[in-house]
């Protein structure tokens, strides 16, 4: 049955959230800023470092509830940097599915009996190639996951049948992140860059960011770049760097 052989393999991850981040050294001079550039860890699309609350919670729910997906086939939406990559990257990992690049011109020569990840389709895409994706996806062993910032019905497309199925697709959205998953995309970027900020730094910086992912990675950018006579980084520092914007 096409249901049994698309969930064949499927390893569905925990809806886990990122906690705490490991212990690292303080930077004190620009040789140890150096080393922690150094041992920045690379980014992980691991299910259980995703960073999960209220704003994800519908997103989450839609991955883990392959393959049901009717038509076997999910749009997920969100704005720049509020992990549909993480997830679909996870999700793709899990169930064994391919990764293909939207802008190739063979992007219908995917292996059959195989789910298929094609990201940032509201870039565009050649079409008659995603409208034979999308009607191969509910075949045995396939599927079809699509990432982009805004909903497919708002996406340029020229082809009526293509406009046709896209209308009809499963959507679950990413909003913009709630105070759980701010909290935590703080934690999950100065990690990446080792730096083990004052504790009162993410409340500080809680109540006076915008909610936003990109936003958040850039503020912990500018924390890591400050001089280092004024590190480690602390409320102090983080109000100069933000009443300087």
């Amino acid at each position: 049955m096409a249901g049994t052989d698309r969930s064949r393999g499927w390893r569905p991850g925990p809806t886990a959230c990122y906690n705490r981040p490991g212990e690292f050294p303080r930077s004190i001079s620009a040789m140890a800023r150096q080393l922690r550039l150094k041992l920045g860890q690379p980014a992980s699309y691991a299910r259980e470092a995703f960073v999960c609350g209220p704003s994800n919670a519908e997103a989450t729910a839609a991955i883990d509830a392959w393959p049901s997906w009717p038509g076997a086939a999910l749009a997920l939406v969100g704005p720049e940097g509020v992990g549909k990559t993480h997830l679909a990257r996870a999700w793709a990992d899990a169930a064994g599915a391919v990764t293909l690049d939207r802008r190739d011109p063979d992007l219908a020569a995917a292996p059959e009996g195989r789910p298929v990840l094609v990201e940032d389709l509201d870039q565009g895409a050649p079409e008659e190639a995603l409208f034979h994706l999308i009607n191969r996806a509910p075949l045995p062993g396939g599927g079809l996951l699509l990432t982009a910032r805004t909903r497919p019905s708002g996406w340029t497309i020229a082809l009526p049948d293509l406009r046709s199925r896209l209308n009809a697709l499963f959507v679950a959205e990413i909003a913009e992140p709630d105070d759980a998953v701010l909290e935590g995309l703080l934690r999950k970027f100065f990690t990446a860059r080792n730096i083990r900020p004052a504790t009162e730094v993410y409340a500080y910086l809680l109540r006076r960011i915008e909610r936003s992912a990109v936003t958040a990675r850039d503020v912990v950018a500018r924390l890591d770049d400050a001089p280092d006579e004024l590190k480690p980084v602390s409320r102090a520092l983080a109000r100069q760097i933000l009443e300087g914007d």
